[in-house]
């Protein structure tokens, strides 16, 4: 072994390690753009050292503390998440749409002592913050002061790649939000397989992120493309529009473009969607939902042949799955095969790997897994099985080792005993040319349990009858999986990366009676 690897010399992956050597080769260069704003990979270098050093220095935190990080998508939200990381410090994100209670819990349960906060989120942050968060950071205020005021040279403090570097909070669909403890070696490596996998991550590629950057995978879309060397705009906030007209001004080569977007794009007119030139995008990336068929044979079809891929992953797994282009209208309702470095297993009850076929709970092993869960050891133990983490979606794979989703594990409805998937039922309804959005849940019901209902948003302009998508429905689903009542509705409760929530769906229904 040489001697600098027994002194322990070699260096370990940070999170901003790829940024600083981009900074290196091609300091000039615009790595960021945000509103009219933008930032050279030196600049952005320099300002993530100021960071790191007023983190340490100026605000007195130390390694293995968090802060918390309350914004909106903006230029300043990279600098800080990485700038916190040199030090050691991680950052716990938390969503511009919080809750006050939800604001309170995350800095109580991650012992945040900091905020930084931007200036329209100020009051509510302030007025929500436990008394343990002694001081704000405004962005837009007194940010670029104390900025100025940093060092730009290296922090003294030493980081390795275990450390972790940010603390996503899940939606709490199970329960209690739980924190994500992320390392920089597991969201380094995950830069590296999107990468391989999607192969539009050079340094002559650019991309577009609207997902919010709270999120694991938000921020890891905005991420990876200066990783690389590429360059990112960061839109504020999802608005179709602006998205594609971004797309195709900057001749962008990706875009992370979730299904809600997807259905925004497909709800405009003809003649709207026909003015953006797609031709320059290499990889139309989606992920956070399932895709319904239907809209996947829309979106080959504006975006052109070679580009669509699907991914599935959670928090906890970062990315686990990707279906490729070449598999999008041959392997229908999938999630494609692991993503490089990563095993899947479908098991049952017991942990015991069920046939190919059959219906389990997805179990996932990667080098990208979370760290566990913070401040809740039982719950680390209840989610993992030695390296495997346990997803909690219901699963199969065919012959060939493709995974598709079969629905989560407390979405499922059972209805006369009979197992029911809301994702089946959605997928026959969302075929009918009318309809925008569909999501089932079950309605408790005194003779069958719980009644499937699905709750229908349809397109504007266009008309569908209840006794229509029941008689679909009939055609194409077993008799006990047909929906006992279909409601339409202007809009489905979904969360901030455009997920239908399900449960709120259940609530509802529940409440009712």
């Amino acid at each position: 072994m040489p001697d600098f690897l027994r002194r322990g010399a070699a260096r370990h992956m940070l999170i901003s390690d790829g940024i600083r050597a981009s900074a290196g080769r091609t300091p000039d260069k615009v790595a960021i753009r945000e509103s009219g704003r933008e930032l050279t990979y030196a600049r952005l270098a320099a300002r993530i050292a100021r960071v790191a050093n007023l983190v340490h220095a100026g605000l007195g935190l130390r390694h293995g503390e968090r802060a918390a990080v309350f914004s909106a998508n903006c230029l300043e939200y990279m600098e800080i998440v990485c700038g916190m990381a040199e030090a050691g410090v991680a950052a716990a994100t938390i969503g511009p749409a919080a809750s006050g209670p939800e604001i309170r819990f995350i800095c109580e349960d991650s012992g945040a002592r900091v905020m930084f906060v931007s200036a329209a989120l100020e009051q509510a942050a302030r007025a929500a913050a436990p008394p343990t968060v002694t001081r704000f950071v405004v962005i837009g205020k007194d940010y670029e002061d104390l900025l100025a005021q940093a060092a730009e040279t290296p922090c003294p403090v030493e980081v390795t790649e275990h450390d972790i570097f940010s603390v996503p909070y899940t939606s709490g669909a199970t329960g209690r939000p739980k924190g994500v403890q992320l390392a920089h070696r597991g969201r380094v490596l995950s830069a590296f397989a999107m990468a391989a996998e999607h192969r539009c991550y050079t340094n002559t590629d650019s991309a577009v992120a609207t997902t919010p950057m709270f999120h694991g995978a938000g921020f890891l879309m905005a991420l990876t493309p200066i990783w690389f060397g590429g360059q990112v705009e960061i839109l504020p906030r999802f608005d179709i529009e602006s998205l594609m007209a971004t797309i195709a001004r900057n001749g962008a080569t990706s875009a992370y473009i979730v299904p809600a977007h997807f259905a925004a794009l497909f709800a405009l007119p003809e003649a709207k969607r026909a003015q953006w030139d797609m031709r320059s995008m290499k990889a139309a990336i989606s992920g956070t939902a399932p895709l319904p068929q239907s809209v996947k044979e829309r979106i080959v079809g504006y975006f052109g042949a070679g580009k669509l891929f699907e991914r599935y992953g959670t928090t906890e797994t970062s990315i686990a799955t990707s279906l490729a282009p070449r598999d999008q209208l041959r392997k229908i309702a999938c999630v494609g095969l692991p993503y490089p470095a990563t095993q899947v297993r479908v098991c049952d009850a017991e942990g015991k790997e069920v046939a190919r076929g059959e219906v389990g709970e997805l179990w996932v092993s990667s080098p990208f897994l979370f760290s566990g869960y913070l401040n809740l050891p039982e719950a680390t133990a209840a989610g993992t099985r030695g390296d495997w983490f346990v997803t909690g979606d219901l699963a199969r794979q065919d012959e060939e080792g493709y995974v598709y989703l079969v629905d989560r594990k407390n979405d499922m409805i059972i209805s006369g005993g009979e197992n029911i998937y809301p994702r089946e039922v959605e997928e026959v309804i969302l075929a009918h040319p009318a309809v925008a959005e569909c999501g089932v849940a079950g309605a408790p019901h005194p003779y069958w349990g719980e009644a499937v209902t699905a709750f229908v948003v349809l397109r504007p302009g266009m008309s569908a009858t209840s006794e229509e998508l029941t008689g679909r429905c009939r055609d194409a689903l077993s008799r006990y999986k047909v929906p006992k009542e279909i409601r339409f509705v202007p809009s489905l409760p979904r969360n901030s990366m455009g997920k239908v929530l399900r449960r709120e769906l259940k609530a509802q229904l529940a409440a009712q009676g």
